[in-house]
């Protein structure tokens, strides 16, 4: 179909205004947050306000074999949200409905538009939370569904997969469907939930999400503690998971990426200069509780637990100095970037295998002559990893090792970021032929004429 023919039919079914092309186009629409992606302009955006022009949008496409893209806050770091070359972009900028609250389900019906922070904003009247914070809070739901996200509170309360409850979904042939619902459980044939979530729009598009809620806790704190070298952090953290603390946060950081967030913050936690002269990794516990008495000797325990483990010290911070902590450990990607990082991977390996996942990456990175450093979420084995590399040859080389290396041990190329097109090449190389054939023929029973964002996850 040509460019003036398409732009005519999706302007009848969203509104000329709605139909954007060219230089109309703003840049922040063509890249995402991925280090090495070639930003590209798609030839029509389009910006549907409801499912049904979503289904007339897709049965058009898929009519003409002509490829759809679904973007929301383009947070992402996979470039799953960048459209395809003659194809079609879906924005969700008129997608961000909070559409219900329903205190007595502890659930939210949400538009995949809609962000963390409003969610947050939408919640808190009801002391309620979505508990999923994977770092960014202008992220989008519907991105969250898009490539599974996680962050810091995994260890407590899962990733994505684990509060998504139930979606909305048009097909690629137009067709509208609903999955699961505001139910804890359900045992009616196939998840498609599941199925879904994790896909990175290549077998449907989400129009509606239902969210588990989570009571919301006040009483925290978070509990510091420095290392001399990161083998002593990753010793200590089976033994705090077994205490039984139930810990909502559980990183470790290394001297370097510390260094690099907390002065992109500009905070000083007050560690006494002889400890950080030392200390060449740091855990953050952070421990909350129904009282305040609790959370108290949890972290007495805790902190008590560590010094025995290795821990130099233990520093209960202040609340606004962990709540500080906690922002700047978000920002760890900016600072990365900020610092000149050439690539970032989150790689995920079984948590008892993450002190010898780092021992090889230090050895790849040594091989390779290879800066790498980083940060992850220990509680459940996700590894951020900053490669300084600028020869992408040589960076190639480095990503696939380390890759290969998490998959050796039991773990995945990602384990929250998502595939995309940034990291395809290597899990189609790596991955097992068999999975890859039966995910092919899953995505082709979704969308036989594969038009849902192509060259993204399989190819």
């Amino acid at each position: 179909m040509e460019n003036v023919s398409l732009h005519n039919a999706l302007a009848r079914i969203v509104g000329s205004e709605h139909v954007l092309t060219g230089s109309a186009i703003a840049d922040d629409y063509t890249h995402d947050e991925a280090l090495t992606l070639t930003p590209a302009r798609p030839d029509v955006l389009v910006r549907p306000e409801s499912a049904a022009q979503i289904a007339a949008i897709l049965q058009l496409a898929n009519a003409q074999r002509v490829p759809v893209t679904a973007r929301g806050s383009g947070t992402g770091l996979s470039g799953a949200c960048v459209a395809k070359r003659g194809g079609i972009l879906i924005s969700f900028e008129r997608m961000r409905s909070v559409i219900e609250i329903d205190t007595a389900n502890q659930v939210a019906v949400v538009q995949p538009g809609v962000t963390l922070a409003q969610l947050e904003e939408a919640t808190q009247p009801y002391n309620l939370m979505y508990p999923i914070h994977p770092g960014e809070s202008s992220g989008s739901l519907g991105g969250n569904v898009a490539t599974n996200a996680g962050g810091m509170q995994a260890i407590k309360y899962g990733v994505t997969r684990n509060n998504v409850l139930g979606l909305s979904l048009v097909l690629a042939s137009g067709e509208i469907m609903q999955t699961g619902g505001k139910l804890l459980k359900i045992s009616s044939g196939l998840d498609l939930t599941q199925l879904v979530i994790g896909s990175e729009g290549t077998l449907a598009i989400t129009t509606e999400i239902i969210v588990r809620l989570r009571p919301r806790c006040v009483n925290r704190t978070t509990l510091l503690l420095p290392f001399e070298n990161l083998d002593l952090v990753m010793g200590a953290i089976p033994h705090i998971v077994a205490s039984g603390v139930d810990p909502l946060v559980l990183e470790y950081i290394d001297v370097l990426t510390m260094a690099a967030v907390t002065q992109l913050a500009g905070i000083d936690l007050g560690v006494p200069q002889a400890i950080r002269d030392k200390a060449l990794a740091y855990l953050v516990v952070v421990l909350e509780g129904r009282t305040p008495e609790r959370v108290n000797a949890d972290v007495e325990e805790t902190g008590s637990r560590a010094i025995e483990l290795g821990a130099m010290d233990a520093f209960a911070l202040p609340p606004q100095s962990g709540t500080d902590l906690l922002r700047a450990r978000e920002q760890a990607f900016w600072a990365a970037k900020k610092a000149g990082a050439n690539d970032i991977v989150d790689v995920v390996v079984p948590r008892a295998a993450m002190p010898e996942y780092l021992r090889r990456v230090g050895a790849i990175g040594q091989e390779h002559q290879t800066f790498i450093a980083g940060c992850g979420h220990a509680g459940d084995g996700n590894v951020h990893l900053s490669i300084f590399q600028p020869d992408p040859e040589i960076r190639k080389r480095v990503m696939k090792a380390i890759f290969a290396a998490g998959i050796e041990l039991g773990g995945a190329i990602s384990a929250e970021h998502g595939i995309g097109c940034e990291k395809m090449s290597y899990f189609l190389e790596l991955e097992s032929p068999t999975k890859l054939a039966l995910m092919r023929k899953i995505k082709a029973a979704f969308d036989p004429n594969g038009i849902l964002n192509p060259g993204t996850l399989l190819g």
